[in-house]
């Protein structure tokens, strides 16, 4: 995996379709070393969120900003994931990590995601340049259709930024566009397996129903920023700090510290769940 790089094919199918699958981009050794770390450490589940769906079920995330010297840290900072994340948002940009957040959604009870764009919500934090933000999800467990995987329109990020509200605790986007969108687009079902790779655009529509599958369906998803993206309204800083990054085998070989000094997000401090003068409940039919 060393000096991995991107396809230029693979770098045009983003660029259209606003998204792109890699399969088996961290191996199962690492994908089982990031899991149990995940389940068994308290300090990552002590500040786990829940945000509530439009049907009272729950989706449990912890996040959290500055990258650091974790085996989470490792993976968000590795060369493969920053290369490609540098390549798909511009060759003339600094790769800042901007958060990553430990998706939780347990079996039976685990909610949904309500249709929306990432920048839904980072638009509260004035970011200027929605092409310079993206994501990545890692999958730590198998993601299909029976436990609420990933849903997107393809080519959806191209529609630009549409209006927002609150849908349950969640921000949810304007449902008359996205029948609109779905009548106009093909709607994907993105089933990934542990390790696997989903990048996508920030403007991408997309949704995932509630786990209610026997089995759990955990996730890392890492947001990054172009450092000439300026955030006007956002306190953190390390969107703004190009990530220092390690060689692919530190996940693996590299001592890890534990996730005690990590900057994590309170519920209460999200911009994104304050409501504005301007917004209003989504549009549900």
């Amino acid at each position: 995996m060393a000096g991995f790089n991107l396809s230029a094919t693979q770098v045009e199918s983003y660029d259209r379709d606003g998204y792109l699958v890699v399969k088996g981009l961290f191996s199962k050794e690492e994908t089982d070393k990031l899991y149990h770390t995940a389940v068994e450490n308290s300090v990552m589940q002590k500040n786990a969120m829940d945000l509530n769906d439009q049907s009272g079920k729950k989706t449990k995330l912890s996040l959290w900003f500055t990258p650091a010297n974790d085996v989470f840290g490792y993976l968000i900072r590795s060369e493969r994931m920053v290369n490609s994340v540098w390549q798909l948002l511009g060759q003339d940009s600094q790769v800042c990590h901007f958060h990553t957040k430990l998706m939780q959604k347990e079996p039976k009870v685990g909610g949904a995601w309500e249709w929306h764009q990432d920048y839904g919500y980072w638009y509260k934090n004035q970011f200027i340049f929605p092409d310079q933000l993206m994501s990545v999800m890692i999958a730590l467990t198998s993601a299909n259709k029976e436990n609420g995987c990933l849903q997107v329109i393809k080519g959806s990020h191209k529609m630009g930024r549409v209006n927002h509200g609150f849908a349950g605790e969640q921000v949810g986007a304007d449902m008359e566009m996205v029948n609109h969108a779905l009548k106009t687009m093909e709607l994907v079902y993105c089933e990934i397996e542990p390790g696997d790779a989903l990048f996508f655009h920030s403007n991408l529509l997309h949704r995932s129903e509630a786990n209610l599958s026997d089995h759990p369906r955990w996730s890392l998803i890492s947001c990054y920023n172009s450092q000439s993206n300026i955030a006007y309204s956002e306190t953190s800083t390390s969107w703004r700090v190009p990530v220092s990054t390690v060689p692919d085998h530190a996940l693996m070989e590299w001592e890890a510290l534990s996730f005690g000094d990590a900057d994590f997000l309170k519920k209460e401090n999200d911009p994104a769940l304050k409501t504005t003068g301007w917004e209003q409940e989504v549009k549900t039919s």
